[in-house]
């Protein structure tokens, strides 16, 4: 595993910092305490005999000293005390992030208009099934991603990367994509042309439609001068022989256990067309609300 991976893994950073600081927790509560206990009651012994020898001759003795010298020896190192506090506040973020919500930041425009550049979102990650953590293995079922879900995943070309596009098929479905029009299982998806939309980055008017795939209906955009498909950017990926691509047209039959995807922002997307299926393993969850964009309060909301 290189050094790049190991730095855009959050979650092995956080398991790492989580053992390190538990360790250190447990070790002091069951050993580094006890021996402090220890010196502790060894100096105080001595620091009471000598006491009652000075009090036996007549000299004054300052019991003040024996709490200082008893709350020096029992205080905790400072390498001690940081991880004490530091443990708790890490394994709660830790499992927050591994079985409930997990945070990204948009970093690209293919998903525009349902999510910019900018966008802070929240995934659930236990929507799709619980996973064990770094393994991203998953050890209870709880459901399946539907069409029409946004779903984060492990981009197959390099696992360090995680991506973010809509289910359009799931194991078993017939996708076609024609003339910038989807056909799901021989069923031609039914569109409704909307207003131009403005993209803030560009400033670009794109076409607006909505699109009502079988389980859901969410807004897409296509380009006037783009073509629907580019040939030349087409990958061998894995279960490419499930494909069937010509100038303007491809049609694909999603393997089992796999699914595929594509950006909102259809024109101008890297996706399934392009390098291929997302395997169940490489599904991260399912993202449902943008919870900060600061350059636009109002993005604040749920995902469609």
């Amino acid at each position: 595993m290189n050094l790049q991976v190991i730095l855009s893994n959050f979650a092995l950073i956080l398991f790492v910092a989580m053992v390190l600081t538990g360790v250190i927790w447990f070790l002091d509560i069951f050993y580094f305490a006890r021996q402090r206990r220890l010196a502790a009651d060894t100096a105080l012994v001595a620091f009471d005999h000598r006491n009652a020898t000075l009090a036996a001759d007549g000299i004054k003795t300052d019991n003040a000293s024996r709490h200082a010298i008893e709350a020096a020896l029992l205080r905790q190192p400072t390498w001690i005390e940081y991880s004490g506090s530091f443990f708790p506040v890490i394994a709660l973020v830790f499992v927050l992030r591994s079985f409930l919500y997990e945070p990204f930041k948009i970093p690209s425009s293919s998903m525009v208009p349902t999510l910019v550049i900018g966008d802070l979102i929240l995934v659930n990650k236990f929507t799709y099934g619980v996973r064990l953590p770094i393994l991203n293995k998953k050890i209870i079922e709880v459901g399946d991603p539907q069409r029409g879900d946004v779903m984060v995943f492990k981009y197959p070309k390099d696992l360090a990367q995680d991506y973010i596009k809509r289910v359009i098929g799931v194991p078993g479905d017939k996708i076609t994509y024609e003339n910038k029009r989807l056909t799901v299982n021989d069923k031609p998806v039914q569109y409704t042309s909307m207003d131009d939309y403005l993209e803030d980055d560009s400033l670009e008017y794109h076409q607006q439609f909505t699109e009502n795939l079988p389980d859901s209906s969410h807004r897409i955009l296509n380009s006037k001068n783009k073509r629907a498909l580019d040939l030349g950017s087409v990958d061998n990926f894995p279960h490419r022989e499930a494909c069937v691509y010509s100038y303007e047209k491809f049609t694909c039959i999603v393997p089992e256990g796999n699914y595929f995807m594509m950006g909102d922002n259809r024109d101008n997307s890297a996706d399934s067309r392009y390098w291929g299926f997302v395997p169940n393993k490489n599904i991260v969850g399912k993202a449902f609300f943008v919870w900060m964009n600061l350059g636009n309060w109002k993005r604040i909301g749920g995902i469609h």
